[in-house]
This record gives structure tokens, sequence and C-alpha cells, in this order.
């Protein structure tokens, strides 16, 4: 019909460069995609770099190679596959993120163009529309906390816990004795009301917040927040990067993986949390590494310089904004 495509890239740049190159990988033997294995399968697994400057990447760690069972991993795969098609009609692919955020990726593939961070903060209109309803009262509990104090820790809509995991959190939390905001939704764990450690919540009475849902944006910019603990989905990623508050990283599945690389490997302005033998990442290991993210300078230092990068690039004359505007000329003089 002579109708011209734009795609819309929501996630990390790097994963659409992934997906990309999936053909080639192919190719090369990191991917088997034959009939009598799992489609997609990683037959070896390594470090993939696309380029010499691009983000390195686990193979086991592909977007479609840690979501579910084999069955549902080939079916993602599949998906995957018909979007590259589709995203090759594209005259543009915009994307959610900054050339100052993954500089290599946008060099490297010139079809991409960022116009990001898009932030739910700058929006003319109200905001309408929530995973679920918003504790707006936390925003009185944060005024009350000292400045850079608060351990913000949240989990995304999809991240799951089992108790075990979920208890160990709950004590790594506590044991920092620093005040914490924790957003826990109803189907965190299997039990949320029952898998609290035995006298937690009277323990931290005063000094732990625990909340069904928070408005993320103005939690992020609230000056008493210190460090955002979370899974690493990209929308909180760019989120925190925008309002200079480092990450303890927490993936759970898909591009998390890539984005914690970025937040640890790359950007420098977080630190990943690691298992122990029983593939638990224990309360240990959450006190020492918040003290320790909040104690280093450098981890602020760099997340504020990062975020004065990412957030001029949104000015008129700004990477992103230039980006933007001759993406809305095109469409008038299309």
């Amino acid at each position: 019909m002579g109708v011209r495509a734009v795609a819309f890239w929501p996630a990390a740049a790097a994963v659409s460069a992934l997906e990309l190159n999936i053909p080639k990988l192919i190719h090369d033997g990191i991917i088997d995609s034959s009939a009598n294995f799992v489609a997609g399968s990683v037959l070896k697994n390594q470090m993939v770099q696309l380029s010499p400057t691009i983000l390195a990447m686990d193979s086991a760690h592909f977007v479609w190679a840690c979501i579910g069972d084999p069955t549902t991993q080939g079916i993602i795969f599949y998906v995957i596959l018909k979007n590259i098609r589709t995203l090759k009609l594209a005259d543009w692919i915009i994307c959610n993120s900054s050339n100052e955020l993954e500089t290599s990726v946008f060099n490297s593939y010139p079809e991409m163009l960022p116009i990001g961070p898009l932030l739910s903060s700058n929006r003319l209109g109200k905001l309408v529309g929530s995973y679920g309803p918003k504790d707006l009262d936390c925003l009185v509990w944060l005024d009350k906390q000292p400045v850079q104090s608060v351990i913000y820790v949240a989990f995304g809509s999809i991240t799951v816990f089992d108790q075990t995991q979920f208890q160990e959190l709950a004590l790594g939390l506590e044991r920092t004795n620093m005040p914490f905001l924790w957003v826990v939704r109803r189907n965190l764990t299997a039990e949320t009301d029952n898998a609290y450690p035995k006298g937690f919540k009277e323990r931290i009475q005063g000094r732990g917040r625990l909340s069904s849902w928070a408005p993320q944006q103005p939690v992020l910019s609230h000056p008493s927040v210190a460090c955002f603990l979370g899974h690493c989905g990209w929308n909180s990623t760019v989120e925190g990067v925008s309002n200079g508050v480092p990450f303890l990283c927490w993936p759970y599945f898909a591009d998390q993986f890539t984005n914690r690389s970025y937040i640890c490997d790359d950007w420098k302005v977080g630190l990943g949390l690691e298992k122990d033998g029983n593939g638990i990442i224990a309360q240990g290991e959450v006190k020492n590494k918040i003290e320790q993210l909040v104690t280093v300078k450098g981890y602020k230092e760099r997340a504020l310089d990062l975020k004065a990068k990412v957030m001029n690039s949104l000015r008129e004359d700004g990477c992103s904004g230039k980006n933007f505007n001759n993406f809305v000329k095109w469409i008038k003089d299309d």
C-alpha cells in the first residue's frame, strides 16, 4: 500500500543488534536453528562480541535463552526471527536509549537512532495507568529520611523469588541498618504474607517501608535515595541513570543480564550480586555489596556524570533531541 514503516525498540540497542546478527551467529556455529535441537540453543557457551567496541555478551544469557523452559525458548526465538524480518522493512529504527549510553552500538548500526531516554516524568500530560495502585505515601516517608540514606528495592512486574531467596533478601536489607523502601508485589513470592522471616516486620519498624507498588520516577529522583537494588529492566535502568542513582544488580531473565553488564562493566555505576554454591544470593552478599556501593564514592560520582551526559542529549542541540526532531521532520515531509 506504499505505507512507510518505523520500528520502535524499547530495550537496549545492543539487544537489537544481537538479534539482527542471529543469521551470522547461526552461520558461525554459535547458535543452532535445526529442528533436531531446541531452536536458538547455544551450541557452545562463550562471550560473544559483535564488534571490537561493542559490549561482550555471554551466550548463556542471550535474551531468549534464559526465558522459561526449552520449549518456551524455542517459541521466543522464532518470534524474534519474525521480528527481524519485519525490522528490516523499517525506514527508521528509533530507540529508547542515548548515544552516551551505547555509543559503540549506534556507531556500528547507523540505521538505529537514539531518541531517549523516554521518561514518564517528561510527559506534558498527567500519567494515567499503572501496574498497581501506587503507594504515594512512601514519598512522605522518604521526606523524613536523611539525604542519600535509603536503599530503594524493586524488581518490576515479573521477577519471582522462592521463599528461601526472599528471606535472604529481607535479612540482608535488615542487616545493613540502613532505611529501605522495598516494593513487594503480591506475587513476588508464592506466599508473600507469610514469607517474611519471623519477627522481621517488627524489627524493621520505622526503618524499613514495605510497599505494594511505588511511583518509581519520583522515588528515584528523591534526594534521600542512595541506591537502587533491582532487576535491571531497561526502563528501570534508564530511569536510574537519568537520576544519577548507583545500582545493585539482580537480573532475572531476558535482556536484564545485558543491562547488568552495561551498568557494572561499561558505565561502572553499579555492582552485581553473586550466588553461593546453592544458587542463592545470601544475606551477607546483599549487605556487603550495598555497603560497598554506598561507601565507595566513585559509584555515585560516575552515576552523576553519566546522568549529566544522558540528560544533555535530550536538549534541542543534543544527539537524542536532534534525532527526534529529524524524525518528526521526516514524518511531516513524507
